[in-house]
């Protein structure tokens, strides 16, 4: 059975897949002996391969971080690194985030965790990993649902129970956790800003309350998500209409006076900027092939600017978590995903924006089926073997350094032939995002990110228990 237009539209909205599979490239016959060739071409990539990179000895955030050094060097003076994943749910690529996170907390300054998750969610763990302000598995299991189920991990959980110990450790250095992405707004983001209001401009109060209405979820996070998608489009596009002029109105408050007041009306102006940039994103046309495009290249954008907020206000470097698509220079899919976070992101901070590509061999992630609706009964685990021949993960898959690594890094910058011409070209490759079966597309994996962290096998993530259960 098919998904409901309204759902297939959000799971689009929220994950990598697209309304159109890619077609492969045709393929063409071939002569007798051609088989040997590109075997022995590809024995030589193999080979740069494993001279050039630096073996990975463990994915566990507590395992010793000295094959991580490499990294120190690759990633250089950048101020925000983006760490992609080649599935949205296996426990490797998590965990090794997290030890990546805390190498570069430790060694290379790094105070912030950016999640591909919405601001109003980083904002409640922010405050828990902060002040221990809240229960981190009770914010997840409410606010992760839907297309953000895949990060109510233990994984994650892990990741935020540990920040939260190096803040009790380090009362004035502490990290902070933030959500960039806008597709869920929930009601105590609405608090915030009209908190803020009754502060400084009580007049102003019921104005803007009236241009909130209808805005502020009355359901869980996964139903109102799913119902907000099935009002008429013209409804959608009033909302944005009224967060647009709540937003203005917001950032004609006067900032007020004393300790921190400046500080406190930029916050509020961004907080009500993310309720608008939210209403917007339902304001386009899903039905249409331009209506998907334009939804897509907004939230990219959003998602960035949101990042580059951030990072400046608060003068931390941040480690951004996202698919690898979003994370990569090249979108794989340029009709309907026009161009991608990490694009918008180097416009910015030109080459203080590094990019990190992950892709892995073989083994088991959580996904729901093509045609499934995106709720938590939905998820299963799926497993892979080896890829096609003449993919990117099938030959890098090939490529060991060291006999007890799990994997290895690349610097993408500076491979030396054949290697360097061989990973400029685009081949198939595994990027899975919250369905499958799901067709691989062609990447240059040179031209998309900088650096790579290929892993020969990977586990599916251990998911929480969902809401309600």
């Amino acid at each position: 059975m098919k998904r409901h237009r309204a759902t297939a539209a959000l799971t689009l909205l929220l994950s990598l897949a697209t309304t159109a599979p890619a077609l492969a490239a045709p393929a063409t016959a071939g002569t007798p002996g051609d088989g040997a060739v590109a075997r022995t071409a590809d024995d030589r990539v193999v080979r740069a391969v494993e001279r050039a990179a630096h073996p990975l000895r463990s994915t566990e955030p507590s395992a010793p971080d000295g094959d991580l050094r490499p990294l120190d060097r690759m990633i250089g003076d950048a101020r925000v690194v983006g760490m992609g994943e080649a599935t949205h749910s296996s426990h490797d690529f998590f965990t090794l985030k997290q030890r990546t996170f805390r190498h570069l907390v430790r060694d290379k300054g790094f105070r912030t965790y950016a999640l591909e998750a919405p601001w109003s969610t980083g904002l409640r763990l922010n405050d828990y990993i902060l002040h221990g302000k809240g229960d981190p598995r009770r914010i997840m299991r409410e606010d992760f649902q839907d297309a953000y189920l895949f990060w109510n991990t233990r994984e994650y959980l892990s990741l935020l129970t540990w920040m939260r110990s190096w803040n009790r450790d380090h009362p004035h250095d502490p990290v902070r956790f933030m959500g960039n992405d806008v597709s869920y707004a929930g009601p105590d983001l609405h608090d915030r800003v009209l908190d803020h209001v009754r502060t400084t401009d009580p007049a102003a109060l019921p104005r803007i309350t009236e241009l909130y209405r209808g805005l502020r979820p009355n359901a869980a996070t996964g139903p109102y998500m799913r119902a907000y998608l099935v009002k008429p489009l013209a409804e959608r596009r009033a909302l944005a209409e009224r967060a647009g002029r709540a937003l203005e109105l917001v950032r004609a408050l006067p900032p007020g006076h004393g300790r921190g007041a400046a500080e406190a009306h930029r916050w509020a102006v961004q907080n009500a900027r993310t309720l608008q940039q939210t209403a917007q994103q339902y304001a386009f046309d899903y039905a249409t092939e331009d209506g998907v495009a334009a939804a897509m290249l907004f939230r990219d954008r959003t998602m960035a600017d949101n990042t580059a907020w951030w990072q400046e206000e608060t003068a931390t470097k941040v480690l951004l978590s996202a698919h690898n698509g979003h994370v990569a220079y090249r979108s794989d899919d340029p009709k309907s995903y026009p161009k991608s976070q990490g694009a918008f992101l180097r416009d910015h901070y030109g080459p203080r924006y590094v990019t990190v590509g992950l892709t892995f061999g073989r083994g088991s992630f959580n996904a729901i089926g093509p045609d499934d609706e995106m709720l938590d009964a939905n998820v299963r685990r799926f497993t892979v073997g080896p890829d096609a021949p003449g993919s990117n993960t099938a030959t890098l898959d090939r490529a060991h350094v060291g006999t007890a690594a799990v994997g290895y890094l690349l610097d993408l910058r500076t491979t030396q032939p054949p290697a360097r011409d061989w990973l400029r070209q685009a081949r198939p490759t595994r990027n899975i995002g919250t369905a499958y079966p799901w067709p691989d597309r062609s990447v240059s994996l040179a031209r998309s990110f900088d650096i790579l962290i290929h892993l020969h096998r990977v586990t599916a993530a251990d998911l929480l228990p969902a809401a309600g259960c």
